[in-house]
């Protein structure tokens, strides 16, 4: 038996937990392995997957409350941390935003099979001001299916799981080097393409003083606003003068600018 089912079997439902409540709380430390591991096991009689699907849903329950609650009374600036340690800062909010107009709370069902968007929807659901009982139904749904897709995976291919297991742990220690280069490398080609995306950040941007002296010596530049609806609707100040639009009508509204004057966007 290899290392990693003994654990698994040594621990049992509260490694689960742990596992599953340290990701939904944000810790690099996946669970799906560990929920597939599992899986295997339940398909030999080894473990109960009725348990383990329990323990996962609330293991992330706990974990997106708390989140939910963070985004109830704190807000945005929530969102603002999390972006900040976000490797793809571009899109950390305003992706999750467009989700949440598109499908409001039904994206909980979803979340969770989506890199990035877990940890970012239960805040933005708390900042939005939506219901905590639809909140936690929709978010226990979407747990269930996320655990429950894994568990169901190491049950169909549970053979071929341990196989695996057996092979990477017959590599030793250079089976651990290989999953750190791995992870290494993307979390690199991550750090390049953030880098370079707040180098063109830098290059395009200009302060609000900037705009506001454009403005005074009647340069008159286009100023669009192209914050979420939601966004919009929760902050309904706007920079004097600026028009409303949005990410799927920008072409429209650009291509009606005048290409001899400049244009300033500002967003989320």
């Amino acid at each position: 038996m290899t290392t990693l089912i003994r654990t698994v079997l040594h621990y049992g439902i509260p490694l689960i937990f742990l596992n599953v409540f340290l990701e939904q709380i944000g810790a690099p430390v996946p669970a799906v392995p560990t929920l597939i591991v599992a899986g295997a096991l339940s398909r030999d009689g080894k473990m109960s997957s009725t348990h383990v699907l329990i323990a996962s849903v609330i293991a992330s329950l706990i974990a997106d409350w708390l989140w939910f609650w963070l985004g109830r009374h704190h807000g945005y600036r929530v969102l603002r941390t999390l972006c900040r340690i976000s490797l793809s800062p571009d899109s950390c909010v305003r992706e999750t935003e467009q989700r949440f107009e598109r499908w409001g709370l039904k994206s909980l069902l979803v979340a969770k099979f989506i890199p990035g968007f877990s940890t970012v929807a239960p805040p933005l659901a708390g900042a939005a001001k939506r219901s905590t009982p639809a909140f936690l139904l929709y978010d226990a749904i979407g747990a269930l299916l996320w655990a429950g897709a894994a568990v169901a995976g190491g049950r169909l291919f549970h053979r071929q799981i341990e196989m695996v297991i057996q092979r990477l742990e017959s590599l030793g220690g250079w089976a651990v080097a290989v999953v750190a280069l791995i992870l290494a490398l993307f979390v690199l080609v991550k750090w390049m393409q953030r880098a370079s995306f707040l180098r063109r950040m830098r290059m395009a941007r200009i302060t609000v003083d900037e705009l506001k002296a454009m403005l005074d010596r009647g340069e008159e530049p286009v100023v669009l606003d192209v914050r979420t609806r939601a966004r919009q609707q929760l902050d309904q100040r706007r920079i004097p003068s600026a028009m409303v639009t949005h990410a799927d009508e920008i072409d429209i509204t650009v291509a009606a600018i005048s290409p001899t004057r400049e244009i300033v966007l500002y967003c989320t």
